[in-house]
């Protein structure tokens, strides 16, 4: 600094001048006063200089500390000498550039992180000790709490190890059971050298679950059709050729025939009907639903619509609906198939002139019906009753306990499977209880604000 430099010059300068007054003064060319006055006067300027110095060094060095701290200001006050006064202001200078380089990275770490948060795939971030450090939103809705029982899958563990191991890319499918069932891509993605944040991998999943079933829809649906329109499609076909031979001039035939023939046209469109709308639920059973209703006020509205019906089997309902009920997260189209399904079923199958009862209650927690806070939506019937060796297989598809009375009855064997799968889109739970000679009920529990 060339400051620095002149200053040490002028004291060497002021030292030689000392040497020659004194040389002069041994030598008695001058009074010795001088040289001691001259002395004071050298002293008393390296006094000062030096205190300007150490002050200005006291600033620089205060201005560093607030600098590391994370400052942009090094103070106010200016040092005097001017070598001091440049260094202050290359140190404000890199300070702002610095300030400015950290806004930049923090602005790109906010970008980074409303991308991850973004993302449509659930991410999880894996930290040091490979548990999850982070998850982003997807991820958060698709599985919750369940993250760690995800990451503990032992076909994920294997994908993470081989990553850590061979550091590339792995990937592995999932069945994941919880909250429901579906198909998962888990792709676990590691880094070479762990991020300042503590992550050392990536891992995306991938929800296949919808492909699946599409897939699944298509081959169940054809297999499905053919089996079960097979015997109708026949029944018109002989139908037919009997119309046109042997009946072709017998008009009471004629009219008996077609009308055998209605019959079976409007079962195939029943069970073309619920094979759609069974494909169309299992598509969407992988993501619960958003909207809240009022179960009360559906329950109601839907059981209007069965007056008539019952009024021609001289049936009687019976509305047990508790005040006061909460709402809970559901589809009111899917619910109001739920409660059609059950009071059609506790319809056909009860007794007639007996009495189909319906409930809406708030679930206790704790207990079968209601494992957590929720309502409890229960259709009973008087009818025969169902043998216990049948209730594990009533909700597949058209499984009948008694095919003759069941066709008779115009069902389809795709109702129970239908409410199934609606419930479990709901992430609720399907209880069926029967005795022989009791009749049926089927308890339906719903979890408050999506609870699980």
């Amino acid at each position: 600094m060339p400051g620095i430099g002149w200053l040490a010059a002028g004291t060497v300068l002021a030292g030689l001048l000392l040497v020659v007054l004194a040389a002069m003064a041994g030598a008695g060319l001058i009074a010795a006063w001088l040289v001691v006055g001259a002395a004071v006067a050298v002293m008393a300027a390296a006094l000062a200089a030096a205190a300007l110095v150490r002050r200005d060094l006291e600033r620089l060095h205060g201005a560093l500390d607030r600098v590391e701290g994370g400052g942009t200001q090094i103070g106010a006050a200016e040092p005097l000498l001017p070598p001091f006064a440049r260094l202050a202001g290359r140190i404000a200078r890199i300070a702002r550039a610095r300030t400015l380089r950290a806004e930049e990275v923090a602005a790109a770490l906010r970008a980074n992180e409303e991308i991850i948060e973004r993302l449509p795939d659930p991410l999880i971030a894996l930290n040091r000790a490979r548990a999850a450090g982070r998850a982003n939103a997807a991820a958060r809705a698709a599985f919750g709490a369940d993250i760690p029982a995800v990451l503990r899958h032992p076909l994920l563990r294997e994908a993470i190890e081989r990553a850590w191991r061979e550091g590339t890319a792995q990937s592995a499918d999932l069945m994941l059971p919880v909250p429901v069932e579906r198909e998962v891509r888990a792709t676990v993605i590691p880094f070479a050298h762990h991020l300042p944040d503590g992550t050392s991998a990536l891992v995306v999943l991938s929800d296949r679950t919808r492909e699946r079933a599409l897939e699944r829809m298509r081959a169940d649906f054809v297999a499905n059709a053919s089996h079960e329109l097979r015997t109708p499609l026949a029944s018109l076909m002989g139908f037919v050729e009997t119309l046109q031979g042997p009946a072709a001039d017998d008009p009471p035939a004629q009219q008996r025939f077609l009308a055998i023939m209605a019959e079976q046209a409007a079962r195939m469109s029943r069970l073309i009907d619920d094979l759609l709308s069974l494909s169309r639920i299992e598509m969407s059973e992988h993501t619960p639903p958003v909207d809240s209703i009022d179960l009360s006020a559906l329950a109601r509205q839907v059981l209007a619509g069965f007056e008539m019906r019952l009024a021609q089997r001289r049936q009687r309902l019976s509305i047990d609906i508790a005040e006061g009920l909460p709402a809970v997260v559901a589809d009111a189209d899917q619910m109001a198939q739920v409660l059609s399904n059950l009071v059609e079923n506790a319809m056909k199958y009860g007794r007639e002139g007996g009495i189909v009862a319906v409930s809406v209650q708030p679930g206790t927690p704790g207990s079968r019906f209601a494992p957590a806070v929720g309502l409890v939506l229960a259709v009973r019937d008087d009818g025969p009753g169902i043998a216990r060796v049948h209730l594990p297989r009533l909700t597949e598809r058209f499984y009948r306990v008694d095919a003759g009375r069941s066709r008779g009855a115009g069902g389809t064997g795709l109702g129970l499977a239908i409410v199934k799968h609606i419930v479990n889109r709901h992430r609720g739970r399907l209880v069926i209880d029967s005795e022989e000679g009791q009749g049926c009920t089927f308890s339906v529990w719903l979890p408050h604000g999506g609870e699980s």
